[in-house]
């Protein structure tokens, strides 16, 4: 199985594309002569679209730190798309209540099966938050006085001659 056909698997995946489906059915309904709500609708799309590339890249790299920044501005965004859908019935020429219940119904749905994925994240997988925010609980920082570049510019310089450059330079 390719790790897309596994991303697309994952029931926090679907749920989020159900909820961007949903969201742009929503926006099908509101009439573009409605500055507030045309504006507010675009907000809403890009809610939902950032919580399914945060997902992918979530699950993209396997390492703690970064599923959890991820994770974190997933967070974000579903609060922010709730709160978002939830005002749409406070607009007196928003007509279409059902679908604030129905989304808002599914993010909470989601955020069941959010808070099992970062329970399924690896914390033994990670490199040090310099931030010190997304760190597993009982991480031991680096050593200050050791230099922890995460590229090892050794193996990636490996079997390059720089002697050679110099040498033809001088002809």
């Amino acid at each position: 199985m390719s790790r897309m056909d596994k991303l697309f698997d994952l029931p926090i995946y679907k749920k989020a594309e159900l909820i961007l489906d949903l969201v742009n059915s929503l926006l099908n309904t509101i009439s573009e002569e409605d500055e507030y709500l045309n504006a507010t609708k675009y907000m809403m799309r890009d809610d939902a679209a950032i919580i399914c590339a945060k997902i992918a890249g979530a699950e993209g790299g396997d390492i703690y730190s970064i599923r959890m920044q991820n994770a974190a501005i997933i967070r974000d965004h579903a609060m922010h798309l709730y709160v978002q859908v939830g005002s749409l019935r406070f607009h007196d020429s928003f007509r279409d209540t059902d679908y604030v219940t129905l989304i808002r119904k599914e993010i909470d749905e989601f955020r069941e099966l959010f808070i099992n994925w970062v329970a399924s994240f690896d914390k033994s997988n990670y490199y040090w938050d310099e931030w010190e925010l997304f760190n597993p609980l009982g991480a031991i920082p680096p050593d200050p006085n050791e230099y922890q570049d995460p590229i090892n510019w050794d193996d990636f310089l490996e079997g390059m001659n720089f002697d050679d450059e110099e040498d033809d330079s001088e002809e």
